[in-house]
């Protein structure tokens, strides 16, 4: 494996990597006031699904937990 392989295979593609990782920071912006609170809420509305799901199915779970451990 002389230079060019080398060359080739380990430094070209991190070359690329680096360009390319250059070209999105550039590109990426930070979120304004209005796109923040939107995502806020929807993340804040999944954590309190998630929340409900798990209280729902611990309140279903102790009931069916004491049948089977007591019977």
């Amino acid at each position: 494996m002389g230079e060019e392989g080398f060359n080739e295979v380990a430094i070209q593609p991190l070359r690329q990597f680096a360009k390319d990782s250059v070209h999105l920071v550039k590109k990426c912006t930070k979120p304004d006031r209005k796109e923040f609170n939107a995502i806020a809420k929807a993340t804040s509305v999944g954590f309190c699904i998630m929340g409900f799901i798990g209280f729902f199915v611990k309140l279903v779970h102790i009931p069916i937990n004491n049948i089977l451990v007591s019977g």
